[in-house]
């Protein structure tokens, strides 16, 4: 692998401490040597849902031109195959395990120590931060404002909208009952004929447009592709006419995984629909970037926080996309519920690259711009900041990461309680209460079809102690 080099002078002036913005200066022209950073988080994104990354269907150039810009992680994983745990273990940098294992919900930001909370440094270190869309973690002391952010927008206690379309806390169909924590602010600017994608972003670009001259971290959380599964009807009818001319040869539609099915084929024309609404609107803020001079001095980091929804289980639900080659998703501990696709561009600080060697988790993003933008480091926090792999040095090809699930759905998705660690090219899925372990070389087998642990016991053995010794330290046994 090439490794990847920033430019020193570049950096030096970054990494220097104390810089502040000047007050009142122009949007495009530099606040100061801080670069801005827009962080675009999509919710249930499989990794193959972009056409960069091997979709036949989905059509995604703009987030595809953005990965030919940039640096790209083949082997960047979610913290959690889940949207709390995850966004959790994201903002944190820290494992997503507690105690009493991994709930729901009721993860408590507002028990983060000062001292551990990257947000509120970025933020003293002159930073305006603003986050729009997806928050899920809570409200008032657990919010996004009360956890260190100058600003939100449509930031609740919900996992997903009641409707796509305004007015968003309405169901599209009047007959539906939904019991959900309605989204705020977005019906109040909101108007007939809305899709919330597209507000999202137009509120975006209008709060930057509006940045009194502070360098901004800008953290973009799309609600979609989270379920409910609805497209603009142009979009779906566009797909629907591509998927019906696709060959998907001998693969089905579905084959039997835990307790129901794995979808097998990306067919769902109005997921489809949604995954390129996602896209345009990406383009949009990127283009906006662009002809707004902002482009160069702004990092841009482009990520999902587990895999896309291809499971069910007792209950057949409609399920959103595939995952395949990869297997599994939403929910499981296999690659296709993990793996994520993360791009960073940092233009022209950092030259574009496929790193197809370290491993890298979406806990490491925050650590990587406190470093960028102060140079610090935060003790007590268990991701850590990607500088030395960008610079070329250090390799984390033979990274070990966990992952633990003690809160299965097996109604919903299918899979049973299961702990994880992936180390070097090795990767176990303990199914502890299964009593079943499996090993795969995701080296050669990226869909863990053939498990090896009969033919490697001394690794299946080590990386199983590992394992539970790493549960072991937050149980207290």
């Amino acid at each position: 692998m090439k490794k990847l080099s920033l430019f020193i002078l570049s950096i030096s002036a970054i990494l220097m401490l104390g810089c502040k913005a000047n007050s009142g200066t122009e949007p495009g022209k530099k606040a100061s040597s801080l670069p801005n950073i827009v962080l675009i988080h999509i919710d249930d994104l499989g990794y193959h849902d972009l056409s960069y990354t091997g979709s036949e269907i989905y059509e995604t150039p703009n987030i595809d031109k953005l990965a030919s810009q940039s640096v790209v992680f083949e082997n960047a994983y979610a913290n959690f195959p889940r949207c709390v745990p995850s966004r959790y273990a994201m903002l944190t940098s820290t494992w997503p395990v507690t105690e009493n294992g991994v709930p729901d919900d009721g993860f408590a930001l507002g028990n983060v120590p000062a001292d551990q909370n990257l947000i509120k440094q970025i933020d003293e270190a002159g930073y305006h931060t603003a986050f729009f869309g997806k928050w899920h973690l809570g409200s008032g002391k657990n919010g996004p404002e009360a956890f260190g952010f100058d600003y939100s927008f449509a930031a609740g206690k919900a996992g997903s909208p009641i409707s796509y379309f305004y007015p968003f806390n309405e169901p599209t169909n009047p007959n539906r009952k939904i019991n959900k924590d309605p989204m705020p602010d977005v019906d109040e600017v909101g108007k007939k004929g809305d899709y919330l994608n597209d507000l999202l972003t137009s509120q975006v670009i209008e709060h930057i447009k509006g940045n009194s001259g502070k360098p901004f971290f800008v953290a973009l959380n799309h609600y979609a592709v989270h379920q409910p599964i609805e497209a603009k009807e142009k979009d779906a009818e566009r797909n629907r006419k591509q998927i019906a001319a696709h060959d998907f040869g001998d693969r089905p539609e579905y084959i039997e995984e835990g307790t129901g099915r794995t979808k097998m084929r990306q067919d769902n024309a109005v997921y489809a629909g949604m995954v390129e609404n996602m896209d345009e609107n990406v383009g949009r803020l990127l283009d906006f970037l662009k002809a707004s001079g902002l482009e160069e001095n702004t990092i841009i980091i482009f990520s999902s926080d587990h895999g896309g929804l291809s499971n069910d289980g007792w209950k057949q639900r409609n399920l959103a996309t595939s995952n395949y080659p990869l297997r599994a998703g939403k929910g499981w501990l296999y690659e296709g519920g993990v793996r994520v696709p993360l791009f960073i561009k940092w233009k022209p600080e950092l030259k574009p690259e496929t790193n197809s060697e370290d491993i890298v988790m979406l806990m490491d993003i925050l650590p990587t711009l406190l470093d960028i933008t102060t140079g610090k480091t935060v003790k007590n926090i268990d991701g850590k900041s990607l500088l030395p792999v960008l610079r070329g040095d250090e390799s984390w090809d033979d990274r070990t990461v966990f992952w633990h699930s003690d809160k299965a759905r097996p109604r919903n998705t299918g899979e049973s309680n299961a702990s994880a660690i992936r180390s070097g090219k090795w990767k176990l899925v303990d199914f502890y209460e299964d009593g079943r372990t499996e090993l795969y070389d995701l080296e050669i087998d990226k869909g863990e079809q053939n498990d090896v642990s009969e033919e490697f016991p001394e690794i299946r053995n080590r990386l199983y102690k590992e394992l539970n010794k790493w549960k072991s330290d937050f149980s207290g046994d």
